[in-house]
């Protein structure tokens, strides 16, 4: 078992905010690793043999490599404390308890049944202090017949809600979410909800629930057509980069198999300079595209015009074309590209992790930057129960007590939240 530590952030805008997390895989625990880079001490609950996540290697996700970590876990578990506790033990329920009665926020994926058979739930936990902020993760809300379905992201948020369906032509099958997209924009409206909550309880409003489900939070990203959808009675027609509505907001093949992206949804404002940056200003004054209608009207024979025009060169050939243009596009980078960005690079949006068992590697930063508060993002995970005796010893606990809520129930442990993150 790692021993190595995490200290916790300090200095930052939530410095003196103490949060308990009770929760696995990625939207909770992202949430609670931002909470962390923003100054607030977070203390991790996990199981004795550690969640999963912890124990993913790349190589089990496909990745052809022997790195020995987990950056995921990493990533979403950075400047956090370890607490390992196995709820199973009378003892380790009352310690944790102890702790609860210490801290901010409840931060938590565990399904409210579950929630209720520990005794954490936000009835219990709030009627004995008012003040408490509990911030729940759901799959799909904390009401209803199925507040206590498990479910990921790729189910609730992605499925569920129309963009599978949507995001794709209209003669593929439905895409594929990547892992963790939708849990971290879960993540970021569980973290605006916390920070509203604290600011309406220094107020002198007292505490309160916050509720974030992965549906709930499908259905936002999904606002645009759906707000449409729900107004109209009307389904979202579909993009088909063949017949697009707007040919300057569509993707083009280059000549060695990648892709560029247009993004000129104004495409009247944009229509002079693009024909200009292509090397085809007569299509500017050609009646059949003159206007936003005509090129409407004419759809797939632009598109068709197009798709030769990019087809003639390399996607770096058009990198260097584009630049110094007035039009909007991006090359459809690979995944792999993105560490050699020169944008990217220069707002230093990956980090450097100083990892004591791993050694050095990159990772992914924050999704915000603050002027008076740097977010270095390169404190590693805890090890696993790192902090375990610390952070009941702060709680009040005497030695006796700590040994008995970290000693083994008797029993095979069952994982705090298997039910599903949320």
């Amino acid at each position: 078992m790692s021993t190595y530590k995490s200290a916790p952030a300090r200095g930052g805008p939530l410095d003196g905010i103490r949060v308990l997390e009770v929760a696995t895989f990625v939207a909770a625990p992202a949430a609670g690793a931002l909470l962390a880079e923003l100054g607030a001490e977070v203390i991790k609950l996990e199981v004795p043999a550690g969640e999963l996540l912890r124990h993913t290697r790349p190589r089990h996700n496909g990745f052809r490599s022997d790195f020995e970590g987990s950056p995921q876990f990493e990533m979403e578990n950075r400047g956090k404390q370890s607490l390992a506790l196995d709820l199973n033990n009378p003892a380790a329920r009352a310690a944790l308890l102890e702790v609860i009665d210490g801290v901010d926020v409840v931060l938590t994926n565990m399904l409210p049944g579950r929630c209720r058979r520990f005794g954490i739930d936000p009835e219990s936990l709030r009627e004995k202090r008012p003040e408490l902020i509990y911030a729940s993760l759901t799959g799909y809300g904390n009401k209803g017949d199925e507040a206590d379905s498990p479910s990921f992201d790729y189910a609730a948020l992605w499925a569920r809600t129309g963009m599978m369906d949507l995001t794709r032509d209209p003669s593929a099958p439905p895409a594929f979410l990547r892992p963790g997209v939708g849990d971290h924009s879960a993540a970021l409206s569980l973290v605006c909800g916390i920070l509203a909550a604290l600011r309406v309880r220094d107020a002198g409003g007292g505490g309160q629930v916050v509720d974030v489900s992965l549906l709930q939070t499908g259905l936002y990203l999904q606002g645009n057509d759906l707000s449409q959808t729900l107004a109209t009675g009307n389904p979202a027609p579909m993009h088909d980069r063949s017949a697009p509505r707007n040919p300057l907001w569509n993707h083009y093949e280059t000549r060695d198999g990648r892709w560029v992206m247009l993004v000129m949804i104004e495409s009247g404002r944009y229509w002079p300079s693009f024909t200009r940056a292509i090397g085809r200003p007569e299509l500017e004054s050609d009646p059949r595209f003159v206007g936003p209608v005509e090129r409407y009207r004419q759809n797939r024979e632009l598109a068709e015009i197009l798709d030769a025009v990019f087809g003639a060169h390399t996607l770096l050939e058009w990198e260097q074309k584009l630049a110094g243009h007035s039009v909007i596009w991006a090359p459809v980078r690979r995944l792999e590209e993105t560490r050699d960005d020169p944008q990217i690079q220069a707002m230093g949006y990956f980090r450097t992790v100083e990892h004591p068992e791993l050694g050095a590697f990159e990772t992914v930063g924050p999704p915000l930057s603050m002027s008076a508060h740097p977010m270095p993002s390169n404190a590693p995970a805890p090890g696993l129960g790192a902090d375990s005796s610390a952070v009941l010893r702060a709680a009040g606990l005497d030695e006796a007590k700590i040994e008995a809520a970290l000693s083994a129930p008797g029993r095979e442990s069952e994982s705090v939240t298997k039910e599903g993150e949320a």
